[in-house]
C-alpha cells in the first residue's frame, strides 16, 4: 500500500493540492480493522511504501526538519524513493509529529497482533540531493559528510562527483505554471555536483531523469569499465557499512522485510555481504530484489542471498500483453517461456499484475474491465510457489484515474503527491474499512481476489507442491480445439493435492477441447493411469467432469482427452480425486 494514501478519506482531489486541501493517509488510520480485513482477503505481508522519511513540499521547520528545496523535489508530497533520512520515518504520516517514530513503532506492533508481517522500502541506490538525517545514532555520518570532493570516484566516498561543475536543475515547474512553493527558484546549490540516480554523470540531469536524487557508491568506478574496488586495505568501502547499519536499525525495530528498489544497480556482492548480516540481527527478515534483468536472476538468489525477485519482465511482461485491451499480438506462448526461463528458481519469484509503477488494470485505458484481469491474476498467484503481491484498490477495481499533479492521466495511482483514490475510498468507507459504499459488483470483484489469494496461501499444492506443464501435449495437431495463442494448462500437486488449471484467454471466443494430460503427467503426480478421476472446479463454476485417466493421455488422437467448454476470458481450478464407485 501506498502509506499516505491507504486510510485518506478527503475526496476533494485539487491538482497539485496541498495535505490540508486533499488530505493525506496517516499510520494511525491504519487501524486494526483494517488489518483484520487484510488478513481475511488472503495477505500476509504489507508492504508500507514511503515510510522512511523523503524530501516533501511541506514546511516542517517548527519541528526541527530542515525544509526541501522545492527544485529537487517530484510532487508536492515528493518521491518515496528520494530518501532524506534513513533513520526518520515521513513526518506526512503522523498525527503527531514529534512522536513520528512512536507511531510508526505502534503501526508494526498492531500489524504482528493481526497477525501480520511488516515490509517496508530499501532504497540502496540513490537518496534525495537533501539528504540531512536529523534522527541518526550517535556516532553516525551522513552519506558524504567525509567524502573527498576533489575526486570523481573514491571507493570510501559515498557519492559521484562531477568535479568543478556546479549542479544546474533541469527547467521544471514543481507545481506546474499557476503554482510557486515558498522556496522555488529555479536553483540548488549543489557544486561540485554530484552523479544523478540513474547513473547519469552530468551536472545537467534532464527531467526525464531521477535528478532529484545522487547516486551512492558501493566501491564501483562506473566510468572507468564499472571496476570495482570491494576490499581497500582488508575494508568494504564505506557506504557498504552505513547502508548495512541502516538495514540492521530497521530490522531490530520489527520490521520483517525490506522491498529493495532497484537492487540490480547495487552490486550483488554488497548484498552477499549484507543479507546475512542482518538476518543474524532478525533471523526471519526476508529481502525482495526489484530487479529486471533476467540474466542476473541466479546471481542475485545464489550470490546475493535475496529470497525473492520481481518476475516483472518475465510474468508481468507477458500477461500483460494478453490481457491489454488495445494489444492483439497477446501470446500464451510468451507465458509459457517466461515461466520456463525460472521454473528451476520458481519459489524466489514475486509475481504481481499492479504495483505502484504499473498501470492499474482497472484503467479505461489498459483492461477496461478489472474482471478481464482474473484469469492473469489467477495465473500469477498459482504458478510458482513463491509469493504473490497486490496493491491496494486493485481488489476493487481502482483505475487510477485523475489528474493529480506532478503524475499525469498514465492510469497509475500516483505516488508523487496528496490525493484520494475513489473506488479504495469506497471500501475505506469513512474509516470503518467494511466496503460500505461499494457497489455489489465490487463486491463480488473482492470476493474472487479473496479467493484466489486464499487458495494460493492455503493450498499446499500451489505454494509447496511442483508443476507440470501441460500445453506441450495439447499444442494444435494433437488437442481438438485448443488454441496455442490463447489456451494455457497445468499441474500443480503435492503429496495430498492434485489441481489442474485451465485458462481460454481469448477475449471474444469460447475453447472447446480435449485436454492431453499424457502419461507422464499421471506418474508425476503419483497416479494410477488406468483408473477413474473426477476433477471439480473450485473457483468460479460448478464444472465436474468424470472420466478414466488412460482416456486422455493419446496425443496421436485430436479427440482424446477430457472434454471441456471454456468460456471467453475464463480460468478454471479442478481439483482431481479419485471417482466414486
Amino acid at each position: 500500500m501506498m502509506t499516505r494514501l491507504f486510510g485518506n478519506t478527503v475526496t476533494n482531489n485539487v491538482k497539485f493540492g496541498t495535505s490540508e486541501q486533499n488530505g493525506v493517509g496517516k499510520f494511525n488510520d491504519i487501524t486494526d480493522k483494517a488489518l483484520q480485513e487484510l488478513k481475511k482477503l488472503g495477505i500476509t505481508h504489507v508492504w508500507y511504501t514511503g515510510v522512511i522519511e523523503h524530501a516533501v513540499m511541506a514546511d516542517y521547520t517548527k519541528f526541527g526538519i530542515a525544509m526541501d528545496d522545492a527544485d529537487v523535489v517530484k510532487g508536492r508530497a515528493g518521491s518515496p524513493y528520494a530518501i532524506k533520512d534513513y533513520y526518520d520515518v515521513n513526518p506526512d504520516l503522523a498525527v503527531n509529529v514529534k512522536n513520528r517514530l512512536a507511531e510508526f513503532k505502534a503501526l508494526i506492533e498492531r500489524t504482528h497482533k493481526n497477525g501480520l508481517k511488516v515490509i517496508i522500502d530499501f532504497v540502496p541506490n540513490h537518496v534525495a540531493r537533501f539528504y540531512q538525517s536529523d534522527a541518526k545514532p550517535k556516532g553516525v555520518d551522513d552519506f558524504g559528510a567525509k567524502d573527498d570532493k576533489t575526486k570523481k570516484f573514491d571507493p570510501n566516498n559515498n557519492f559521484y562527483y562531477i568535479v568543478d561543475k556546479p549542479l544546474v536543475v533541469p527547467k521544471y515547474d514543481p507545481l506546474g505554471k499557476d503554482i510557486k512553493f515558498t522556496n522555488e527558484d529555479g536553483k540548488f546549490d549543489e557544486n561540485p555536483a554530484k552523479a544523478t540516480g540513474n547513473d547519469q554523470f552530468t551536472p545537467t540531469p534532464g527531467v526525464g531523469d531521477w535528478f532529484e536524487t545522487v547516486k551512492l557508491n558501493y566501491g564501483v568506478d562506473i566510468q572507468n569499465n564499472r571496476k570495482a574496488y570491494f576490499d581497500v586495505n582488508g575494508k568494504k568501502p564505506d557506504t557498504w557499512y552505513k547502508s548495512l547499519d541502516i538495514l540492521i536499525y530497521w530490522a531490530k525495530m520489527g520490521v520483517d522485510g525490506f522491498r529493495c528498489d532497484m537492487a540490480e544497480m547495487v552490486p550483488v556482492e554488497f548484498w552477499g555481504w549484507a543479507i546475512p548480516q542482518v538476518k543474524k540481527a532478525n533471523p526471519n527478515v526476508v529481502f525482495i530484489a526489484e530487479i529486471y534483468n533476467r540474466n542476473a536472476y541466479k546471481d542475485y538468489i545464489e550470490k546475493g542471498k535475496f529470497d525473492y525477485l520481481y518476475d516483472k519482465v518475465g510474468i508481468y511482461d507477458s500477461i500483460k500483453k494478453l490481457i491489454y485491451s488495445k494489444n492483439t499480438d497477446g501470446n500464451a506462448n510468451d507465458v509459457y517461456f517466461a515461466w520456463n526461463n525460472v521454473k528451476n528458481y520458481h519459489q524466489h519469484m514475486l509475481t504481481f499484475l499492479e504495483n505502484h509503477d504499473e498501470m492499474r488494470l482497472g484503467w479505461k485505458e489498459f483492461c477496461k474491465d478489472p474482471w478481464n484481469a482474473i484469469p492473469g491474476m489467477v495465473y500469477s498467484a498459482t504458478i510458482f510457489a513463491g509469493p504473490t503481491m497486490i496493491y491496494f484498490g486493485q481488489e476493487v477495481g481502482e483505475p487510477g484515474d485523475g489528474l493529480e499533479g506532478f503524475s499525469g492521466k498514465d492510469g497509475k495511482t500516483t505516488i508523487f503527491d496528496y490525493w484520494g483514490v475513489p473506488q479504495h475510498q469506497k471500501w475505506v468507507n469513512g474509516g470503518k474499512y467494511d466496503g460500505g459504499m461499494l457497489s455489489p459488483e465490487q463486491k463480488k470483484l473482492r470476493d474472487t481476489y479473496m479467493k484466489i489469494l486464499n487458495l494460493a496461501k492455503d493450498n499446499e499444492a500451489i505454494n509447496q507442491g511442483n508443476i507440470y506443464d501441460l500445453c506441450y501435449a495439447n499444442t494444435k495437431n494433437q488437442s481438438l480445439g485448443f488454441s496455442a495463442k490463447y489456451g494455457y494448462a497445468y499441474i500443480r500437486y503435492s503429496a495430498g493435492q492434485k489441481l489442474l488449471f485451465v485458462y481460454n484467454f481469448d477475449r471474444v471466443n469460447p475453447m472447446d477441447i480435449a485436454l492431453k494430460i499424457p502419461v507422464e503427467g499421471w506418474k508425476a503426480m503419483g497416479l494410477e493411469v488406468s483408473a477413474k478421476y473426477m476433477m471439480k472446479d473450485i473457483f468460479m463454476s460448478d464444472m465436474s467432469v468424470t472420466f478414466t485417466a488412460s482416456d486422455t493421455t493419446n496425443r496421436y488422437n485430436q479427440n482424446a482427452g477430457v472434454a471441456l467448454k471454456l468460456a471467453p476470458y475464463s480460468v478454471y481450478i479442478f481439483e482431481i480425486s479419485p471417482a466414486k464407485e
